[in-house]
């Protein structure tokens, strides 16, 4: 009998750590899913089903976040800590989370990421970051997140980007970048050049309005032409604009490792800008390409029903005229036999 009791104790501890719900929070076990969504919380509930997937924490006012806030729901996919008061994410955080997929900090406090923080998310697929204190990425952020293919970093404080750091994002579809204060000055070309390809690619952002230097504040980085960028020290070297668009790719590389050294602080002279300058982003040029494509199928189109015409009407002519033929000597033969009825005619009556 107290075998039995014993055995029966022991299922139901294992099933409460399984399953047991922190009281603040609602669980479903059918959807392994995990509740704790504005409940006041100040901390990460420690005793969180091991069998949870998807754990809602957002709209409360959790501040600290460590390694062991996370270390018993190893099997995790979803994880919403939006709309709390984190202002820092210690490095091995998400050490434990190897199969997270989804991953929203989004309006919190944070202004700095360490250079650690999501190497074990090497399952990640969204990273959401929008709304913090950001003014710099790690430069090891996409060192293991190789399978994200949506960032959100909108609205922080973010004045460049080292396009080092987006040439590792390869699986990268969508990029939320805008309500940054952005410096479009000389540094920014590398990531002028990544966004034109990233685009050209058919990936998705929504908008990069510069802040900075006054005579580019409120325009778009993309609509910006490259020749503005000509009396940019590095620009002469990586990026002549003459042969920006027939060799593309090798100046993308250049430029890729040509924008580390003592220009990436903004203290050289600003790019003087261009009486006229001349449209010569890659959107104009596949504009361009497309036009001359269409009008050239329409004057082909208009050559080829100008040749069939051509030719229906000269076989009509030609059957016209063969007809035309034929009736005349059809008509000649008539009054060469009614010549010849004549002359026996008047030779009898003689």
């Amino acid at each position: 009998m107290k075998g039995a009791l014993l055995f029966a104790s022991c299922l139901m501890m294992i099933f409460h750590a399984a399953w047991g719900c922190p009281e603040a929070c609602t669980c479903q076990p059918s959807t392994r899913t995990v509740d704790c969504s504005y409940r006041g919380l100040l901390d990460v509930p420690s005793l969180l089903p091991s069998q949870t997937q998807v754990l809602h924490l957002q709209g409360n006012q959790i501040r600290i976040i460590n390694h062991t806030s996370f270390i018993n729901v190893l099997g995790l996919r979803i994880l919403d800590l939006s709309n709390n008061s984190i202002s820092r994410v210690p490095p091995y955080t998400f050490h434990y989370l190897r199969f997270l997929q989804v991953l929203n900090l989004t309006n919190n406090f944070i202004h700095y990421l360490e250079g650690q923080v999501f190497v074990p998310l090497v399952a990640l697929k969204e990273l959401d970051l929008s709304f913090n204190n950001i003014s710099i990425l790690p430069e090891t952020l996409g060192n293991s997140t190789r399978n994200l293919t949506f960032l959100g970093l909108k609205n922080n404080h973010l004045q460049t980007v080292d396009r080092m750091i987006l040439e590792t994002f390869i699986n990268l579809k969508m990029l939320l970048i805008k309500s940054n204060p952005w410096q479009c000055s000389c540094p920014v070309l590398g990531l002028k050049l990544w966004l034109e390809n990233f685009l050209y690619k058919g990936g998705v952002i929504d908008e990069l309005i510069c802040t900075s230097p006054e005579n580019r504040k409120g325009k778009d980085l993309l609509k910006i032409p490259f020749e503005l960028f000509k009396s940019c020290p590095l620009f002469t070297t990586s990026f002549p604009v003459t042969n920006i668009h027939q060799h593309g790719s090798e100046h993308r590389n250049n430029g890729r490792h040509g924008y580390h050294g003592d220009h990436m602080d903004g203290s050289h002279h600003e790019c003087e800008p261009k009486p006229k300058p001349r449209p010569a982003n890659l959107r104009h040029a596949i504009a361009t390409v497309v036009i001359t494509g269409v009008v050239c199928g329409i004057v082909c189109l208009m050559m080829l029903a100008a040749a069939v015409y051509g030719c229906a009407y000269a076989a009509i002519m030609a059957k016209y005229h063969k007809e035309l033929k034929e009736v005349e000597r059809i008509a000649s033969a008539k009054e060469h036999g009614s010549a010849e009825e004549k002359e026996p005619l008047d030779s009898s009556l003689a």
